[in-house]
């Protein structure tokens, strides 16, 4: 017997996003490019105005960004949120949050990308030091970030693209059993859940109806220093 799934509906998870408003050198307000290897991520604008730059094997593209606007995009999209004024998202993402919980690498330099140990030391963000130190290793990150993503934008050919997924992907690899298990107490818990609901049903039980709840919870961190900008996050999302 599957229990009742007690995540979001499908094994999704939020965040609420205020996009850095820091300067890059193009002149750009925005956050740090970087992709996801396993995990879709959407973006429900509530606010402000800005854009998102991907990067993809079909090519570069601009989405803009207004309040109202929902664009999303699948594992493998590099992407670039830009900041043009004040700009405010909900995100979801896949799997229980794995995108804020380590399904993410940035558009670092080659040399950056070589082993998990070199790629965190130009990565991680000391969560004990005080909020002017972790801005200042967020700033920059998102700046080392960009000379990579910008390389990756300018290239000729597949092969720099395709050389940075089979970095990324030799990255992530110690981690996949953690992902897995993500998956499997979240997304793939939802789907059999309903699954054995359907069946109930059919068999004309619908028992599992008197087992309904209602939750609710408030962000677990406020302003906490994301690849995009500030966040507020809830319990299980990073």
């Amino acid at each position: 017997m599957v229990s009742a799934y007690e995540g979001l509906p499908g094994g999704v998870a939020v965040s609420h996003l205020s996009v850095y408003d820091w300067p890059a050198a193009d002149g750009v307000c925005g956050g740090t490019p970087h992709m996801h290897l396993t995990c879709s991520e959407a973006y429900v604008v509530t606010g402000g105005r800005g854009a998102v730059q991907t990067l993809t094997t079909s090519g570069y593209e601009v989405t803009p960004l207004a309040p109202g606007t929902v664009a999303w995009f699948t594992p493998g999209t590099i992407h670039r949120l830009v900041n043009e004024d004040d700009l405010r998202i909900t995100v979801l993402m896949q799997n229980n949050g794995l995108p804020e919980a380590g399904d993410a690498v940035l558009t670092l330099p080659p040399e950056y990308l070589t082993d998990p140990e070199t790629y965190a030391a130009a990565t991680r963000i000391p969560v004990d030091a005080p909020e002017a130190e972790q801005e200042r290793v967020a700033l920059a990150r998102r700046d080392l970030a960009l000379e990579g993503y910008r390389a990756l934008r300018d290239a000729s050919g597949p092969e720099p693209l395709a050389a940075f997924h089979r970095a990324a992907a030799a990255l992530v690899r110690p981690r996949l059993a953690e992902w897995r298990a993500r998956w499997e107490w979240g997304a793939r818990a939802a789907a059999a859940a309903t699954g054995e609901q359907l069946d109930r049903l059919e068999q004309g039980d619908p028992s599992h109806l008197s087992d309904a709840v209602v939750r609710a919870e408030q962000p677990a961190a406020y302003g906490k220093f994301g690849m995009c900008g500030r966040l507020n996050v809830y319990k299980g999302t990073g």
